[in-house]
């Protein structure tokens, strides 16, 4: 588990999902190695779930992270990848779909915004 007053991100061995919640704005690329090696550990896998729903803030070098992240598990073509977001979270509704551009096979659910159905 990787935890801090802003965000935490840990590993669910019982439903092989990482999950990431709060605000995560690391300085640079370099500093989502840790996040990344969870990642990558909890995709060895043969499937793997990113729980995002709850992760309200993520910036360019995450969203960075994320994409070469997706592009080592495709490369490596082992495990079954599927994202988690919410449809109320502007950054998840634009960038979830672009990893699928990386990974056609990704598997991507949106929940519904919490408010969506008032």
């Amino acid at each position: 588990m990787i935890e801090t007053e802003d965000y935490r991100v840990y590993y669910q061995a019982e439903t092989a999902t990482v999950v990431m919640e709060g605000f995560l704005r690391l300085d640079g690329i370099e500093a989502y190695q840790p996040v990344m090696d969870l990642l990558l550990a909890a995709a060895m896998e043969e499937a793997c779930t990113v729980d995002l729903h709850q992760l309200e803030f993520l910036n360019s070098s995450g969203i960075s992270m994320l994409s070469m992240f997706v592009v080592k598990v495709r490369d490596r073509g082992t495990t079954r990848l599927s994202f988690r977001g919410s449809e109320g979270i502007l950054w998840q509704t634009r960038s979830l779909k672009n990893l699928k551009r990386l990974m056609p096979e990704l598997h991507i659910e949106m929940l519904a915004a919490p408010n969506s159905s008032a």
